[in-house]
């Protein structure tokens, strides 16, 4: 991820071009060895070449007791300090620099109202630092934003889509942002919002999702500058990064040296995310207890490299946004800010995402594009508004009149089929809006002009439990023949009789006919497939191939 220019740094974020990413990193070359980290001669340690994130993840997961993670960190934090942040120090990069901050009467009416006003931004932290100085701040000069998304599976779901949106709003207003996969941060495991400790995943396993999560942020920032952005407005930048690449050279005595003398237990220990878990059977390991000084450490990174005096994060991440502040507050005296953005639930209350078990995934060989347009099709009346206000980049004033027209006709159900085709557009693109428009009428409208136009791909989506099968079309074919190849009816007399007394549908035709011979476009569609239907929810597939 890491490209090295002749100093030791890589070429910064320029303005990428259109449809494209830049995927960069600005870690010193002379920092790495071997992807370890530096080791003195006269190191004997266990510790000795291991990444410091690795140390922490096999070695003290187990450890639940508090007072255990006390002693530790407070040992830890004794040893002398290691001198490579300095290099950092000495390679700041800032992508923006405002000489100094600007007053307004338009200061406080921008981007942040908007967004608030949206719904999108819930809290910001130090509370009157921000609602002060951070107005002022994204109108002085572009600023960089950025939020983390950790690799835990390999998908992002719906439940993440709001901090990547988020992160839209900022760069469609001119300002830059970082997407940070916590290839790392993964492997410790976040404990906010969670009652139990995650399962630990293996580096390998945590390498494929992040390739997965990696795909989704860009699909969704080049759906957007493709089709949402205004293009007579300039695009800030987007880059996606992997803190893995800064951590892997670090050791586990010179990580906690440097950056450990500067937590303080009392207040780690009273983040709420920390509490609650103490309080629980389980309790909580020290290696979940670290989370937040990680987190932390990534924000000063994202501050000392490129400039990142904002991030963005989920309301139950507030904890880790804090450690963050007081963390660059102390090391270098500077303000930063956090903005929580708020968790989306179910109906019933309940966060989405993949611990809850009803995660919408943004990936399709997850959930398809159909299964993400019905999601947002089907949510309740009460919820659409707000949704459309989160979800999509409508003005608010066209939110409005939406909600008129479907307040005239709520049988029409405008409000929620736009919801759902921005979303899935933003999400899938264009094709991803159709095939999802091609599986509803198939399914629900039974057009066959839909099903003509579906691929295979697509009737496999749409009919994930029916059996995909291909056969060879042989002159003479009745119903009859083609039920029982595809083991849609049984044998003998019972499933010539499922057949003449009407159970069975082809193409959403009902046939009744079992010696009927095959007729191409009514029983073969264009595209040499047939759906067949037999009850109501019994559906087979069959991909007829030539002789």
């Amino acid at each position: 991820m890491a490209s090295s220019s002749p100093s030791g740094l890589s070429a910064h974020v320029r303005l990428v071009s259109p449809y494209q990413l830049q995927l960069a990193s600005v870690i010193p070359k002379s920092t790495f060895v071997s992807g370890k980290c530096v080791s003195y001669p006269d190191d004997n340690d266990v510790t000795q070449g291991r990444s410091v994130f690795e140390v922490l993840s096999e070695n003290v997961s187990t450890v639940t007791s508090s007072n255990m993670a006390v002693s530790m960190l407070g040992f830890c934090c004794c040893v002398s300090r290691h001198a490579s942040c300095s290099l950092l120090r000495r390679a700041r990069l800032f992508l923006t620099l405002g000489s100094k901050f600007h007053r307004s009467a338009a200061a406080s009416s921008g981007l942040l109202l908007s967004l608030h006003k949206r719904g999108v931004l819930k809290d910001s932290f130090p509370e009157n630092a921000a609602q002060d100085q951070l107005p002022r701040l994204l109108q002085s000069a572009p600023q960089t934003v950025y939020c983390g998304f950790d690799p835990t599976a390999d998908s992002l779901h719906v439940g993440n889509l709001l901090a990547i949106i988020g992160l839209l709003h900022f760069r469609s207003a001119g300002h830059n942002v970082v997407a940070l996969l916590g290839g790392a941060t993964a492997q410790i495991g976040d404990p906010s919002g969670k009652t139990g400790e995650r399962e630990r995943l293996s580096a390998d396993v945590v390498e494929e999702n992040t390739r997965g999560i990696r795909e989704s942020i860009q699909r969704i920032f080049i759906n957007h500058e493709a089709l949402f952005h205004d293009r007579s407005r300039p695009l800030g930048t987007v880059v996606v990064l992997n803190n893995r690449s800064w951590y892997k050279s670090w050791g586990v005595v010179d990580f906690l040296s440097e950056t450990g003398r500067h937590f303080r237990m009392g207040t780690m220990l009273s983040r709420h995310s920390v509490q609650s878990r103490l309080r629980s059977a389980d309790g909580m390991s020290l290696t979940e207890f670290t989370y937040q000084v990680f987190q932390a450490y990534d924000f000063y990174h994202l501050h000392q490299i490129y400039g990142c005096r904002i991030q963005l994060g989920g309301t139950d991440q507030l904890g880790n946004l804090m450690s963050g502040h007081e963390y660059i507050h102390k090391v270098s005296g500077e303000e930063v800010y956090g903005l929580t953005i708020p968790l989306v639930t179910s109906t019933a209350g309940d966060k989405l995402g993949k611990t809850a078990g009803n995660a919408v995934w943004l990936n399709r060989d997850k959930t398809s594009p159909f299964e993400l347009y019905q999601f947002f099709l089907r949510q309740p009346d009460a919820s659409v508004e707000r949704y459309l206000k989160l979800f999509t980049f409508l003005p608010l004033g066209e939110v409005e009149k939406l909600m008129e027209q479907q307040r005239e006709d709520p049988s029409k159900r405008l409000a929620h089929k736009r919801l759902a085709a921005e979303v899935t557009k933003l999400v899938h693109g264009k094709e991803g809006l159709e095939s999802a428009k091609r599986c509803t009428n198939a399914l629900y409208h039974s057009s066959v002009q839909a099903l003509e136009q579906m691929s295979d791909e697509e009737l496999q989506e749409l009919f994930k439990e029916a059996p995909f099968q291909e056969m060879f079309l042989e002159p003479g074919t009745t119903v009859l023949d083609a039920c029982r190849k595809a083991s849609a009816i049984p044998d003998g007399p019972r499933g010539y009789r499922m057949i003449s007394e009407g159970a069975v549908w082809i193409n959403h035709q009902r046939e009744d006919k079992p010696e009927q011979v095959l007729v191409p476009n009514i029983h073969i569609l264009s595209n040499g497939l047939t759906l067949l239907r037999v009850g109501k929810k019994n559906f087979h597939i069959v991909k007829w191939l030539s002789l």
